[in-house]
């Protein structure tokens, strides 16, 4: 046994122990019984409830030198009535990898996050999760990726917008640089994710949809999330340079804010402007169009298609909250 380990297994026990005090029979749906001296459960109920033998789990609490599968701590931290902190305490005093129970994922970001984003504005900022679902935006977000705006909500993701579109389309410059990096660091998350259906899916998807993703996916890099420089080109000004930075949400595993700060004082006055566009443009130099024009089209578009032949939407988390923003400036794009 390491020393580490010898310091781990006296927090281990009496952390089962002060757990289990504080469950009543009743909370389990047994009847208390004649005769007891202790104000939660016993042990024996204990691992009853949790399907492991009596003496195992004396062992376990006694904090002895013993091994614990992930299925045998989940099964504790069920009857043992663990919320999400308590069962990634239990894990790491056990010396289990935690792997958070994703059903009980949030799958929205509450108000407090959704202010911070607000507050963050003119600086584009926005919430992603470790598949680049975008959950909520600024409007200065809005602004620098107004294709954003045009999509349906199963398909506000990032990398499924880079991918999907027409390459001379994408806002990124320096997508040499950009889209491996993307795609690393989503193969980072993905391998927390092997065998889920949502995250199969969405990357059987994006395999079938872009021969580029393909590629890069095969590569097998894995990259860390970090501070970059991306250079992004808005059909309305131009080249707008931008460092992100990303953070992690408190309580809110694998979800993260990115917020893009100007490069240069040109940069910043290019944001500046388009958190102020009324109708923006859309697109690369060559197929640039309005906001309001792309969104006539595709509103016509689905008039002459039967609802059934329509592709489905590509399966990720909900999408933007805040759908899109608004300025005091109305510009008329073709005089920009």
């Amino acid at each position: 046994m390491t020393a580490n380990t010898r310091r781990r297994r006296p927090e281990l026990a009496a952390f089962l122990r002060s757990r289990r005090a504080r469950v009543t029979p009743a909370d389990v749906g047994m009847a208390p019984g004649l005769r007891r001296r202790t104000p939660g459960l016993r042990r024996e109920e204990v691992a009853q409830l949790s399907g492991v033998g009596v003496t195992w789990y004396t062992w376990l609490e006694q904090g002895r030198p013993i091994n614990a599968s992930v299925q045998v701590l989940d099964a504790i931290a069920r009857t043992l009535r663990l919320d999400r902190a308590e069962r990634e305490h239990l894990y790491h005093l056990a010396e289990v990898p935690y792997v958070p129970n994703r059903e009980g994922e949030p799958r929205t970001v509450g108000p407090e996050v959704r202010g911070i984003i607000e507050a963050l504005d003119p600086l584009p900022a926005v919430v992603y999760n470790a598949r680049y679902d975008v959950l909520t935006a600024n409007a200065a977000y809005d602004g620098l990726f107004p294709a954003m705006l045009l999509s349906p909500a199963p398909e506000r993701n990032a990398l499924w917008q880079l991918f999907v579109a027409h390459r001379c389309c994408a806002p990124y410059v320096n997508l040499d640089e950009e889209l491996p990096l993307l795609v690393a660091t989503l193969r980072g998350g993905y391998g927390r994710h092997v065998g889920e259906p949502a995250w199969e899916r969405f990357i059987t998807r994006l395999l079938e949809a872009s021969d580029d993703f393909a590629r890069l996916w095969r590569s097998g890099d894995v990259a860390p999330q970090g501070s970059r420089i991306k250079v992004v080109w808005h059909a309305s000004v131009g080249e707008i340079r931008l460092t992100s930075t990303s953070m992690l949400v408190s309580g809110a595993p694998e979800t993260r804010v990115v917020v893009y700060t100007p490069c240069d004082e040109e940069s910043r006055d290019h944001v500046r402007r388009v958190r102020t566009l009324h109708d923006p443009l859309i697109g690369c130099p060559v197929h640039a169009k309005p906001l309001s024009v792309m969104r006539a089209e595709q509103a016509a578009a689905k008039e002459t298609v039967p609802a059934a032949e329509r592709a489905p939407a590509v399966d990720t988390a909900p999408a933007v909250e805040r759908a899109a923003g608004s300025g005091a400036e109305s510009s008329d794009p073709a005089s920009l």
